[in-house]
């Protein structure tokens, strides 16, 4: 019966007329919301720029009572800056009319070039003036370096990683030590055998009679056995090919490293710096501040000297510091730089006499070496090791007038 009933009304004319009057009734009440709720929207909009422009009128006022009171003197770029002010206001008014009061997104521009941090970039003055002067004083290339260094210490025709093994062990031998005796113990080191296997094998006895008389060559000869047993073992008798595996091993040090990556593997990680380059570049005033160890020397180059000139300065300064530059009593007569070098003419013979008399009853084996986790650091004196200033010093002012001559 209920179903009959309810079949008899969903079909009845009456009953789908109400339906759609009901319809109609609730699209025309969602209509009258939605043109209420715009309504109050716009007035909202309305009362907002009516206050706006209250704000305009008062801004105004207040700018034309604030000019009227300012001189002639001062006031002109006030009155620039006042003026502009009902222009913003307007603007802000124009954004919100058409905005209504949704919140203002900033923009934030940039101009070029301003919000860069620039760097000056530091350079010594005449500093390429003084190296070519350096270069046309090692024109001739007859220093100890360039005959006796670690590139002419090897042998060119053993295999590739031997020969990397024999730069790395010249230079070992080199440090406190003139270039002659280094090339005379690697040339006896040679003729036993100069490879990783060898030397591993050879007695401390044996191996400190070859590279005697280098200096701290009993330190040395256990440098270099260590080296040559981790490079046994983890380099198959070659040496590393950055200065990172360099500057583990045993007696190496940064100069070491950064030499032997240009000479070895020619590769250039770094400048080369020995007690040469260090004198040298403190003298010539090629650094922002005086520095006290070879390290820091070779952190100030870097930053200023440009890097395809990293290779060459360590052989022109090294050379030039065993001919003209000498670390006491250099011949700045005959230097080409002595109306640039901020240290020309400057040594003291009272004071060259008195360090002379100071070292003279000391030797090379007796200065102190101190190990820091399998590394050597030397403790640097460069009077020991160099050539006896008091023999041939007039030969060499010669030579050196002859080449300036020429």
């Amino acid at each position: 019966m209920c179903n009959a009933v309810l079949c008899f009304r969903m079909t009845s004319p009456y009953f789908s007329q109400n339906m759609s009057v009901v319809t109609r009734r609730a699209e025309k009440v969602a209509r009258c919301t939605a043109a209420a709720a715009l309504l109050r929207s716009r007035r909202r909009d309305a009362d907002a720029i009516s206050s706006v422009a209250v704000k305009v009128e008062k801004e105004e006022v207040r700018i034309s009572q604030e000019t009227a009171s300012l001189t002639t003197q001062d006031g002109s770029h006030d009155r620039l800056q006042l003026a502009t002010a009902p222009a913003k206001l307007e603007s802000d008014a124009l954004w919100l009319s058409s905005h209504g009061r949704r919140r203002r997104q900033i923009k934030v521009e940039y101009d070029e070039g301003g919000s860069a941090v620039k760097t000056e970039h530091w350079e010594p003055p005449d500093w390429k003036k003084q190296l070519a002067h350096i270069r046309e004083m090692r024109s001739s290339r007859d220093a100890p370096v360039d005959s006796m260094g670690a590139e002419k210490c090897y042998d060119a025709k053993a295999p590739a990683n031997e020969r990397r093994f024999q730069v790395l062990v010249s230079l070992m031998l080199s440090s406190q030590t003139k270039d002659q005796v280094t090339a005379a113990a690697m040339q006896r080191l040679r003729e036993h055998g100069c490879t990783a296997e060898k030397l591993m094998s050879t007695d401390d006895e044996t191996l400190g009679k070859l590279i005697y008389p280098v200096g701290f060559w009993r330190n040395k000869v256990k440098f270099l056995k260590m080296t040559a047993a981790m490079l046994v073992k983890d380099y198959g008798g070659d040496i590393p090919d950055s200065v990172e595996g360099l500057v583990r091993l045993p007696g190496v040090g940064p100069k070491m490293a950064h030499l032997a990556m240009d000479i070895a593997w020619d590769q250039v990680s770094g400048i080369g710096v020995d007690t040469h380059v260090h004198r040298i570049s403190n003298r010539l005033g090629w650094l922002m501040k005086p520095t006290k160890n070879p390290e820091a020397t070779r952190k100030a180059l870097q930053e200023w000297l440009p890097r395809d000139l990293w290779s060459e300065i360590n052989w022109l300064l090294v050379g030039f510091g065993q001919q003209v530059c000498l670390p006491t009593n250099p011949l700045c007569s005959l230097c080409l730089n002595q109306h640039s070098c901020p240290s020309s003419h400057q040594s003291s013979p009272a004071k060259l006499l008195k360090v002379q008399s100071a070292l003279s009853p000391c030797s090379a084996s007796s200065l102190q070496v101190k190990t820091e986790s399998g590394q050597e650091t030397v403790v640097y004196a460069e009077t020991i090791n160099e050539e006896p200033q008091s023999v041939n010093l007039t030969t060499q002012r010669r030579k050196l007038k002859r080449k300036v001559k020429h």
